[in-house]
C-alpha cells in the first residue's frame, strides 16, 4: 500500500491545481500543484518521475476536464460511463506529455538544481505548446492562465501567457531546493525578485486610447436541445430581434455564435431586411451565423450587417471563418468509421469547412475589429496573428451552451481575456448563455451578464492602439529564453563533473 502513497498524492497535488482556474480563482494553489510535482519526483528516477508525473497530470486533467462530459450526455447520447472512459483517454493522452518532460529531466540532467530551476520548467513550458498543437492541438489549464487575478498578470504583455507558466514552474523549483537544502536560498531570492518584477510590469500601460464606442451585446439564452428542433427559427429570429430594437443608443450590436439556427443562404432575404433596418438607425450588427457558399463548403462564421463598408449580400467581403476547428464538434477525423459507432460523432453542423488565414479586420461602425470564434481565442498564436496594428478591439463570440452548469465555461472567459491582457486591447465577448462580458486592455472585467439569464449587456469600451511586447515580438522572446536555459544548463553540467572528476584525480594521486 505504501508503494501507492506517492501516486495518490500526485493525483491529489494535480487536482489541487484544478481550484487555480476560474471559476475558483484560488491562484496561490497553481504554485502549491507544482511544488507537489517536484516533491514527488525529483528524487526519483527518470522511470517513476514519469509515472509520478503521469499521475499528477491525470489529477489536473480528469477533473479539470470533466466539462467536456455534458456535450457527450446530453447531446451526443453516450451512457455515463462512456463518456468517463472518453475523458479519461482524453486526460491520459495529456498525461503523455507530462510524464515525457519528467522522465527527460530526470534523464539528461542529474543536477538537481539545475533541473529544477532550467530544465523541467523550460521541458514543462514545452509539454504545453506541444499539447497545443500536435493534432490540432488542446491547450487547455495552462497554469499560466490562473495568475489573471493574481500578481504574475503584468507578465503576459512581456512574455505571453506561457512565461507565466515559466516563471510558476521555476519558483516551485526554487521552493523546493529551499525546502530540500538550507543552504539553497538563493533561487528563493531570485524567484521573488521575478515576482516583484512581474508585480511592477503590471502598471505599465503598454498602449493608449482611442476613442470609445457603444455595445449591445445580445444573450438569447436558448437552449442547445431545442435550437435545431423545427418551429425554433422563427422564436430565434424573433427574440434576437426583439432584444435589438430597443437598443437605439448602440453603435455596435453583437449577436453570439452561431445565433441562427439555419444557414446565412437560407436566411439571405431576412438578413437583408436586417441590414436596411441597422443601416436606417446608423447601427452596425455582427453576428455569428453558419454559411454555406456551396454544397461542399460550409463554415463557422461572423458577418456585418447595417453600417459596414461592403453592402450586404451572403459572399460580401466583411466577413470571418473560423479557422481552427473543434475536433468531433466541428470536424471529425475518421468521421466514415466514427460517425456510425455513436449520435455524439454526428452532433448537427459537425463537417465545417476551415477559414483562410490572414483574414482582414471585420469593419463595424469605423471600428476595427479582430475576431475569435469560440475554441480559437484558446490558441494565442492564431489570435495575436489575427490582430493587425489597427485594430480597435477583440471580439469573440461563443456558445457554450454544450458544457450546461459546469466549470467549462469559466475556465474559456479567463483564456479568453488572457488574450485581452497579453496584446492590450479590449475583449468583447457575446455568448447565447454566459459568460458574455467586456474587459478592458488588461482583461480585468468591466461589465458582465450574469449565465442562463436572456438579456443585453450595454457598455462603453475605449479602443486602443499601439503594440504590447508580446504583440510585436510573440514568443520569440520566451523561446529565447527557453534555449538560453537549456545551454546553461548543459554547461553548468559539464563544468560540474569536471570539477569532479578533477577531485576524483587528486584523492587517487
Amino acid at each position: 500500500m505504501r508503494n501507492y502513497l506517492p501516486y495518490l498524492g500526485a493525483l491529489l497535488s494535480g487536482a489541487l491545481g484544478v481550484l487555480a482556474f476560474s471559476p475558483f480563482d484560488l491562484w496561490p494553489l497553481a504554485l502549491v500543484s507544482l511544488l507537489g510535482l517536484c516533491l514527488l519526483t525529483q528524487h526519483a528516477s527518470p522511470g517513476i518521475a514519469a509515472k509520478r508525473g503521469f499521475a499528477w497530470a491525470l489529477g489536473l486533467f480528469l477533473p479539470g476536464l470533466w466539462w467536456i462530459h455534458v456535450s457527450m450526455t446530453l447531446f451526443g447520447g453516450l451512457p455515463l460511463p462512456a463518456a468517463f472512459f472518453l475523458v479519461a483517454l482524453l486526460a491520459a493522452y495529456l498525461g503523455l506529455y507530462t510524464a515525457a518532460a519528467l522522465w527527460l529531466g530526470q534523464r539528461l540532467m542529474p543536477s538537481p538544481v539545475l533541473r529544477v530551476l532550467l530544465v523541467l520548467p523550460t521541458l514543462l513550458v514545452v509539454a504545453d505548446w506541444l499539447r497545443g498543437w500536435v493534432l490540432t492541438g488542446f491547450p487547455w489549464l495552462w497554469f499560466g492562465y490562473s495568475q489573471l487575478e493574481g500578481p504574475l498578470a503584468g507578465l503576459a504583455p512581456i512574455l505571453g501567457v506561457q512565461g507565466i507558466s515559466w516563471l510558476l514552474s521555476f519558483s516551485a523549483g526554487a521552493l523546493w531546493l529551499l525546502l530540500r537544502r538550507n543552504r539553497a536560498w538563493w533561487p528563493g531570492l531570485v524567484a521573488l525578485a521575478l515576482w516583484a518584477a512581474a508585480f511592477g510590469t503590471g502598471f505599465i500601460q503598454w498602449v493608449s486610447p482611442t476613442q470609445s464606442s457603444r455595445f449591445a451585446l445580445v444573450q438569447g439564452n436558448i437552449e442547445q436541445s431545442l435550437k435545431w428542433i423545427p418551429g425554433q427559427l422563427e422564436l430565434s429570429l424573433e427574440r434576437y430581434l426583439g432584444l435589438t430594437l430597443p437598443e437605439r443608443s448602440a453603435e455596435v450590436v453583437i449577436w453570439p455564435e452561431s445565433a441562427l439556427p439555419a444557414s446565412e443562404q437560407h436566411l439571405a432575404p431576412w438578413l437583408q431586411q436586417v441590414d436596411a433596418l441597422m443601416q436606417e438607425r446608423g447601427q452596425s450588427l455582427l453576428t455569428g451565423i453558419v454559411s454555406r457558399p456551396s454544397e461542399e463548403d460550409v463554415y463557422n462564421a461572423v458577418i456585418t450587417l447595417g453600417q459596414s463598408p461592403d453592402p450586404y449580400g451572403p459572399g460580401h467581403g466583411n466577413r470571418y471563418y473560423k479557422q481552427q476547428l473543434v475536433p468531433v464538434g466541428e470536424f471529425v477525423p475518421f468521421g466514415s468509421l466514427l460517425r456510425p459507432l455513436a449520435p455524439f460523432f454526428d452532433l448537427p453542423m459537425s463537417s465545417f469547412s476551415r477559414g483562410g488565414v490572414e483574414q482582414p479586420d471585420l469593419d463595424a461602425a469605423g471600428r476595427h475589429f479582430s475576431v475569435a470564434i469560440c475554441y480559437e481565442v484558446a490558441f494565442p498564436g492564431l489570435v495575436r496573428a489575427n490582430m493587425k496594428p489597427d485594430t480597435d478591439y477583440l471580439l469573440t463570440v461563443s456558445n457554450d451552451t454544450w458544457f450546461g452548469q459546469s466549470i467549462g465555461p469559466w475556465q474559456h472567459q479567463q483564456i479568453a481575456r488572457m488574450r485581452a491582457l497579453e496584446l492590450g486591447r479590449p475583449l468583447i465577448r457575446a455568448t447565447n448563455n454566459g459568460v458574455t462580458l467586456v474587459t478592458d486592455e488588461k482583461g480585468r472585467i468591466t461589465a458582465s451578464l450574469p449565465q442562463f439569464e436572456e438579456g443585453v449587456l450595454r457598455a462603453e469600451v475605449t479602443g486602443m492602439s499601439g503594440l504590447t511586447p508580446y504583440a510585436r515580438f510573440g514568443s520569440g522572446p520566451l523561446l529565447a529564453w527557453l534555449g538560453l536555459s537549456l545551454v546553461i544548463a548543459g554547461v553548468g553540467c559539464r563544468q560540474r563533473d569536471r570539477a569532479w572528476s578533477l577531485e576524483k584525480k587528486s584523492l587517487f594521486k
